[in-house]
């Protein structure tokens, strides 16, 4: 199985103009993040988590000619919305893009996305076919997902295991119970946005503490805040077997 990092970043962390930080300064292209989401290859198939507002940046990028689905997290715009950029598998495919989302999420991409999914549709607009997912484990071509219930401040969102990877993001608690499907993992991908605290996502000392209680064999930080500061000083400062995740690394596990 290939991961592949598509971004690592938030819309806080994208170097901008008036910020003249080091981090976003920095020559250094591990510093230089777009919206969090990420490439799983297995199987013969190609899945993505979320589709940000780089979406289609990403995937030029990497060079992705094809994709069997794309699998949602929770309904937030740096989440969902590059999906329209979906219409050109549709064309190479010549069939809908198979989505899946909580109900909740489905809801969103339909306010979001109103004109997919009227009554009366322009030509050429993105074609979906919705899977409703809940915290229950689903297949999707014979691929094993085993979704892993955090909570992003108060709002519940999902983050996924496949096979012995696990994908969470924009968590600031898991409780217990959801700790039990990630045990085992060789590879975890965690948020954490900054080291100060943060109400809604976990920071660097909380993420470390979760990696410490789980004990994956690899451990990689996402969804990370220009605030945290440069890849090179903090990676260095990081436990063994922990490590920063950048746009456009790849791993085989």
């Amino acid at each position: 199985m290939k991961i592949s990092f598509l971004g690592t970043g938030t819309s806080q962390g994208i170097p901008v103009i008036a910020c003249n930080c080091n981090t976003c300064t920095s020559v250094d292209l591990r510093d230089n993040r777009l919206r969090s989401s990420v490439l799983i290859e297995t199987d013969d198939n190609i899945f993505v988590i979320d589709a940000g507002p780089d979406f289609r940046q990403q995937l030029l990028r990497e060079k992705v000619t094809r994709l069997s689905a794309v699998i949602f997290t929770h309904e937030h715009k740096d989440h969902i919305s590059g999906l329209d950029d979906i219409r050109a598998y549709n064309y190479i495919s010549k069939k809908p893009m198979d989505i899946y989302a909580e109900e909740r999420v489905r809801n969103a991409l339909a306010r979001e996305y109103a004109y997919v999914f009227a009554e009366k549709r322009y030509p050429g607009i993105p074609q979906m076919l919705i899977h409703n997912i809940e915290n229950k484990p689903f297949e999707i071509n014979k691929t094993p997902f085993i979704p892993v219930r955090v909570f992003h401040y108060h709002l519940p969102i999902l983050g996924y295991r496949v096979k012995d990877f696990c994908y969470i993001t924009d968590a600031s608690f898991i409780p217990d119970e959801e700790k039990e499907k990630i045990l085992g993992v060789k590879v975890l991908v965690i948020n954490a946005l900054r080291k100060e605290k943060h109400i809604s996502h976990f920071n660097l000392s909380e993420a470390i503490k979760i990696v410490d209680e789980l004990n994956p064999g690899r451990t990689y930080l996402t969804h990370i805040s220009h605030l945290m500061g440069l890849h090179s000083e903090i990676e260095n400062d990081l436990p063994d077997n922990v490590y920063l995740a950048y746009d456009g690394l790849s791993l085989i596990i």
